[in-house]
């Protein structure tokens, strides 16, 4: 089988775990298999690519991108030393106390972060802090959820990326916050469940802070020929620990300056 015809062979199966809710077993070996001209990683990223332009393709609607692996502990963990990026369609979206069908998930997980949504596109090569600073219209409280069609969570970088970032869905906050009036790094945030505290963190776990996260993607974002465009959602990736999700469950974080969002599943 050619590079090309495995790539899409791998994508379909992908593809499938999910609208099944079926786990498949770890790709990373299958995709090193495959590296030459391009590298694993590379490879991996065409994965996702493909996917994406098969959701593209049935009239789902990119709303924007998710960073992950922002916490230098879980790099390190993964034997990586940049993060990642997944891409966010309109379908994946609910609003601060909405009830969310879990049952469509496999093994759902959730965390805290802080979302910016842009004003201006960012098509530079080379961004600055400033330019993200510029180009952000408002920030939100937001929690993402994780979900991966890799059985009992057994991954690896290139399991993840190839995987759209683990990503599954995200709840927004309805408090949008000027850039002006919070500093990110210092943000703290608590997420609690039944009152019990399950999460704690802040901005600086997000690679010191959220804006150097997306300073990072919006870099990746030129380099792959897909820039950030104004009106793009970024999730910039957790603040604490991630926590199981469960059905019936309700998960509420509350983000210093920010205010908080309530996740329910039913």
């Amino acid at each position: 089988m050619s590079q090309n015809n495995s790539v899409v062979s791998i994508a379909q199966r992908l593809q499938e775990a999910e609208q099944s809710r079926q786990a498949i077993s770890p790709i990373a070996e299958e995709i090193k298999g495959l590296a030459g001209q391009l590298s694993a990683i590379e490879l991996a990223y065409q994965i996702q690519q493909k996917n994406v332009e098969t959701k593209s393709q049935l009239g789902r609607r990119i709303v924007g991108r998710k960073i992950g692996l922002t916490s230098l502990a879980v790099q390190k963990q993964l034997g990586v030393d940049s993060p990642d990026y997944g891409t966010l369609f309109d379908d994946m979206a609910y609003g601060t106390f909405e009830e969310i069908n879990s049952a469509q998930w496999i093994q759902p997980k959730a965390e805290a972060e802080i979302a910016l949504v842009l004003k201006k596109d960012l098509n530079n090569e080379k961004h600055t802090l400033a330019d993200i600073i510029s180009a952000t219209d408002y920030a939100l409280a937001a929690i993402e959820i994780v979900d991966s069609r890799i059985k009992d969570w057994k991954i690896s970088l290139l399991d993840t990326v190839a995987d759209n970032a683990s990503s599954a869905g995200f709840v927004l906050g309805s408090t949008p916050v000027a850039l002006s009036k919070l500093e990110l790094s210092r943000c703290g945030m608590y997420m609690e469940r039944k009152g019990e505290q399950v999460s704690v963190g802040a901005g600086v776990n997000c690679l010191g802070n959220p804006l150097n996260a997306a300073v990072w993607l919006a870099d990746m974002m030129v380099k792959m020929g897909t820039p950030l465009k104004a009106g793009d959602l970024l999730l910039t990736g957790a603040l604490g620990p991630m926590v199981p999700l469960a059905r019936q469950d309700a998960l509420s974080a509350h983000i210093e300056g920010l205010g908080s969002v309530t996740l329910i599943t039913n």
